[in-house]
C-alpha cells in the first residue's frame, strides 16, 4: 500500500509542468507558423512581380497624390520594384522548405520520438544561424524576434527532452 507522500509524488508527476505546457504551446505555434509558411509559398508562387507591382501602385496612388513624400508608400513601391522572378522563386523555395521541415519536426515531437528532440534543436540552431546571417544584410527586427523565439523553443525542447529521458529511465527501472 502506498504512503500518502508517495501518492502525492505520483500525482505531481502526472500533472504537466509549466515547462511542458510551454513546450506544447510552442510546438503548436511552430506548427501554425509552418502551415502559414506553406500557404505563403503557394500564394507567392501565383503572385508574379508585375501583378504585385500593379497592386502596390494601386494601393499607394491616392496616398502619394495627397503627399508625394509619404515614406511608407515610397517604401512599399521600392519593395515592389525589388520583387523579381528570382526573388519570387527564392521566397517560394525558402517558405516551402522552411514550412515542410518545421511541420515534420512538429509531428515527430508530438509523437514523442525521442530522437527528434536533438534533431529539432540542430534544425532550430541552423534556422537561427541563417536568420542572423540574413539580419546582417537586412537589419530586420523581425528576424531577431524569430531568432529569439527559436532560442526559447530550443530551451523548451531541451527541457522536454530531459523530462522524457527521465521518465524513460524511471519506467525502465520499474
Amino acid at each position: 500500500m502506498k504512503s500518502r507522500a508517495q501518492s502525492l509524488v505520483d500525482e505531481a508527476r502526472k500533472k504537466p509542468s509549466i515547462l511542458h505546457v510551454g513546450f506544447e504551446i510552442a510546438i503548436l505555434l511552430k506548427g501554425l507558423h509552418a502551415a502559414l509558411a506553406i500557404v505563403g509559398a503557394v500564394l507567392l508562387w501565383f503572385v508574379k512581380p508585375a501583378t504585385l507591382q500593379g497592386w502596390l501602385r494601386l494601393l499607394t496612388q491616392n496616398e502619394l497624390a495627397e503627399d508625394p513624400t509619404d515614406i511608407i508608400a515610397k517604401l512599399l513601391l521600392r519593395a515592389g520594384e525589388h520583387y523579381t522572378v528570382g526573388t519570387q522563386h527564392f521566397g517560394v523555395f525558402y517558405l516551402l522548405s522552411h514550412g515542410l521541415v518545421k511541420i515534420l519536426l512538429v509531428l515527430l515531437l508530438w509523437r514523442r520520438k525521442i530522437w527528434a528532440y536533438p534533431l529539432a534543436v540542430v534544425v532550430l540552431v541552423l534556422f537561427i544561424a541563417y536568420q542572423i546571417f540574413r539580419w546582417t544584410s537586412t537589419h530586420s527586427t523581425f528576424l531577431i524576434f524569430l531568432s529569439a523565439l527559436d532560442a526559447l523553443i530550443i530551451w523548451l525542447t531541451l527541457s522536454e527532452y530531459a523530462r522524457l529521458k527521465g521518465e524513460n529511465r524511471a519506467e525502465n527501472r520499474a
